[in-house]
């Protein structure tokens, strides 16, 4: 089995997918409106994408900025429509008022999903409890990935408990892999791989220009080759 580090490449459209393949991304998370930090697109942009390129693809299913799932009703129908589009994979994840998950909101979508393979995002950095989070998620089915900074703040701030949480892999709730994702640079990289880290997850780091301007090939081939252990 290959011991390839995942790259996940943030894509809002066509035109990113593209370039984000070409660069090397294993994979592409596909949302919409990043001011909102990335909501569940339109069911179009979804297939257009789906023609565009051959790599995996997780959907996002957030509605609203935050992480309260709101409409939990909506969040189902929502992903009704992406599994009847033809998505396989997603990304989801919700708290509730008091930071701890919302079980009932996850279970009710994640009910719908077929089994489909999907991350628990970020919400899990804005948890009271990191690991009471992956304890009660544990055996969900289809869960098989955490994107995490490790803190709200970003790697810089988080890399302490990603790096303890690497070492707890395999532990009950923590077999998933980790996805490190949230202000992540270049530099962090030999620390995360060096403790066992295999998921990568970029956005504005793919877009040299910003989010107003699309994914760069070069930016993405450059974190390609610095993880396949390139210079």
């Amino acid at each position: 089995m290959s011991s390839r580090a995942v790259l996940e490449v943030i894509a809002l459209d066509a035109e990113d997918a593209i370039a984000a393949q070409a660069g090397g991304a294993d994979r592409l998370e596909l949302v919409t409106d990043m001011a909102a930090d990335g909501l569940t697109p339109p069911v179009g942009t979804f297939t257009a994408i789906r023609a565009a390129v051959d790599i995996p693809l997780r959907v996002m299913l957030r509605l609203a900025d935050g992480f309260a799932a709101g409409d939990t009703e909506r969040l189902v129908e929502a992903a009704r429509r992406m599994r009847g589009a033809g998505a396989e994979e997603f990304v989801l994840g919700f708290l509730d008022t008091h930071g701890g998950v919302d079980l009932y909101a996850v279970e009710r979508v994640v009910s719908v999903l077929d089994g489909c393979a999907w991350t628990f995002h970020r919400a899990i950095d804005r948890a009271a409890d990191r690991d009471a989070l992956r304890k009660q998620l544990d055996g969900l089915p289809g869960l098989d990935t955490y994107l995490t900074a490790g803190a709200a703040g970003g790697v810089d701030e988080g890399m302490s408990t990603l790096l303890v949480e690497a070492g707890r892999v395999g532990e009950p709730g923590y077999e998933p892999r980790i996805l490190v994702g949230g202000g992540l640079r270049l530099d962090h990289v030999p620390a995360l791989l060096g403790a066992g880290v295999t998921g990568f997850h970029i956005g504005g780091a793919a877009r040299p220009t910003g989010w107003t301007g699309p994914v760069s090939t070069a930016a993405v081939d450059e974190w390609r080759r610095v993880l396949d252990g390139g210079v």
